[in-house]
């Protein structure tokens, strides 16, 4: 490991100083940045934690959703009853994250701030609507979820900016996150597919469907939510649903599997994730 400089800044506004500055990294629960350094793959002139950073974590209501700090820890948000009760892919995603030792370091921020194609909480943060807000020199901003991912490991993120919380809105009537690995654990996700839905009277009102893996960036499948919205779920339909997901990705094809045998579990595991956030919507 090369050696660096290290600041523990207390505000938001240091932090953003200091951020700005050429080969500069920050410093949430270290689970990459650290393996990186060690390897040699990051080389960081400085490195900023963000740990004595007021604010920056926990899980609050906010109007009638959530709002979570980029600080908190992934095992909270897999143990939370106010996100696995109300936002039950985001769980589910986070739960998927590495060993529980791992779970217990990493943040949501992080997580999401290292722009994976791959990342297991951000097909989850994609099906249910999050807001994302960002802090920096010229002040707060907030961004959709699907507009923050520029391509692989890069982010709409200007220099000094840093990622403070996540704002889902009111929980879906159902949702759900199905991870593609061959591990049982502590495996990256060949794919990933999380979708949410809103219903009433046996009727889908709305539907979103995040997908990980599949394409440079994490993306929404739009063509497949709109199938769904204001029709019942039949098998005719699921396989409609499956075809437009597959449709709307670009994978690749590397070491873990081929491209072909994404869009074909794309188009699988998209019935099977629908099929379940339904099932729970209708509990």
């Amino acid at each position: 490991m090369k050696s660096f400089e290290f600041f523990e800044p207390t505000t938001l506004a240091e932090a953003s100083r200091l951020f700005a500055a050429e080969h500069a990294q920050l410093l949430a629960g270290g689970t990459d940045l650290v393996i990186g350094m060690k390897a040699r793959t990051e080389t960081p002139q400085s490195v900023i934690s963000l740990q004595k950073i007021a604010g920056l974590a926990g899980i609050t209501r906010y109007g009638g959703g959530v709002s979570i700090g980029a600080m908190t820890k992934v095992r909270d948000i897999e143990v939370s009853d106010e996100i696995r009760n109300g936002y039950t892919a985001l769980a589910e995603g986070a739960a998927e994250i590495g060993s529980i030792q791992i779970r217990n370091l990493a943040t949501l921020g992080g997580n999401i701030a290292h722009a994976s194609p791959a990342a297991d909480t951000v097909a989850a943060l994609l099906a249910l609507d999050a807001q994302v807000d960002i802090a920096g020199a010229n002040g707060e901003r907030s961004v959709p979820i699907d507009a923050l991912f520029t391509g692989p490991g890069q982010t709409v993120l200007t220099p000094g900016e840093i990622i403070t919380r996540f704002r889902l809105p009111s929980p879906a009537s159902g949702s759900h996150y199905i991870k593609h690995k061959i591990r049982e654990v502590m495996d990256l996700a060949f794919i990933g597919v999380a979708a949410a839905v809103d219903m009433a009277d046996g009727t889908i009102t709305g539907a979103r469907i995040g997908l990980a893996a599949v394409a440079p960036t994490p993306i929404r499948a739009m063509e497949a939510e709109g199938l769904l919205a204001g029709k019942s779920l039949t098998d005719a339909l699921l396989a409609e649903v499956g075809e437009a997901a597959a449709a709307a990705c670009s994978p690749i094809s590397d070491l873990r599997c081929s491209a072909e045998h994404r869009r074909e579990m794309v188009d699988v595991l998209t019935r099977r994730t629908v099929q379940e956030a339904v099932a729970r919507a209708q509990v």
